[in-house]
């Protein structure tokens, strides 16, 4: 039987933006799990376009941190990429289509939850230069830096912001056609 730490929904209530992480290193066992959650998530025609740079040591972020100043002092940052060959293309449907934007996005959420249920923090960055990241660790063509996913246990005085919590009604996300 499936068992994990919290509820679903009690994962999805917890996770939020943490942007400032203690100095207690990130367990080898926890990265594995957070990692293995992006190994098996869902992707188009299960390409699995989605490549991760695991960055912890300080040269790592000496390179990040050229491109994206919003590391929070997480002992670990993924580096999520998706391999843009790999990926599925629109096909008749919608020709020039690529989805590993997509993918890669899939893959981050999945590491994102699995990371709150393990009792860890994360925020979803995407304030960055692909480009100069793409140069600063010498990725290879075809390889597209989508987001960073900073991981490790929130500081003490951690909390979410202030938006955390504002969502629209269900009515002004279901649209009626």
């Amino acid at each position: 039987m499936f068992h994990t730490a919290m509820e679903f929904s009690q994962v999805l209530e917890k996770r939020y933006s943490v942007r400032k992480y203690s100095d207690r290193p990130v367990e080898e066992e926890k990265l594995e799990k957070i990692l293995e959650a992006g190994r098996i998530c869902p992707t188009a025609t299960n390409a699995q376009p989605q490549r991760i740079y695991v960055l912890r040591s300080e040269e790592d972020f000496v390179k990040l941190g050229r491109s994206a100043r919003m590391r929070y002092g997480a002992p670990v940052v993924l580096m999520i990429c998706a391999d843009t060959a790999a990926a599925w293309k629109g096909g008749d449907v919608e020709p020039g289509y690529n989805a590993s934007v997509m993918d890669a996005s899939i893959c981050t959420t999945y590491m994102m939850l699995q990371a709150t249920d393990l009792g860890l923090g994360s925020v979803w960055i995407r304030y960055m230069n692909a480009a100069e990241i793409k140069k600063a660790f010498a990725l290879p063509d075809g390889i597209e830096p989508i987001c960073l996913l900073p991981i490790g246990y929130a500081a003490e005085d951690s909390a979410p912001s202030e938006r955390h919590s504002k969502r629209m009604s269900m009515d002004e996300m279901l649209l009626k056609l």
